[in-house]
């Protein structure tokens, strides 16, 4: 009788602390990281920077009788600066996007991988379109 007297106090204490209000407030849950840290600022200034050049080397070179070797690009460039401009913003959109999405589903290496291939291999571009031109 008297362990059954001793669960039914604990059993009526548990249900009793249900019913107590509140008095702390609770804790915030983890929030994600921010996508516009430092490092995703800089990158995607960079990134702008060398689609800029990139479009302006790629109208130079057009200019001196070269071809884009790009085939999704050459419609837009083959329409001038405003083609060029349309072409480099949806490039650069979809750069950003790739990146949000991967930070968006929580994969913050694979965000920070993609970024940096970006910027390599607009560097790349860019500097395969100045020896061009010097040439």
């Amino acid at each position: 009788m008297k362990y059954l007297l001793t669960v039914l106090l604990f059993c009526s204490l548990m249900q009793g602390e249900n019913l107590l209000p509140a008095t702390q407030a609770l804790p915030d849950a983890p929030s994600q990281r921010p996508f516009w840290t430092l490092e995703n600022k800089i990158g995607f200034g960079a990134l702008a920077g060398l689609v800029a050049a990139d479009a302006i080397t790629t109208q130079r070179g057009l200019n001196q009788g070269m071809r884009e070797a790009n085939p999704l690009m050459r419609p837009f460039v083959t329409r001038g600066s405003a083609g060029e401009a349309v072409g480099s913003a949806i490039g650069f959109g979809a750069g950003l996007g790739t990146v949000y999405l991967l930070h968006h589903t929580h994969h913050y290496k694979a965000e920070r991988i993609t970024m940096r291939l970006m910027l390599g291999v607009e560097t790349g571009v860019v500097v395969n379109n100045i020896v061009a031109i010097q040439r």
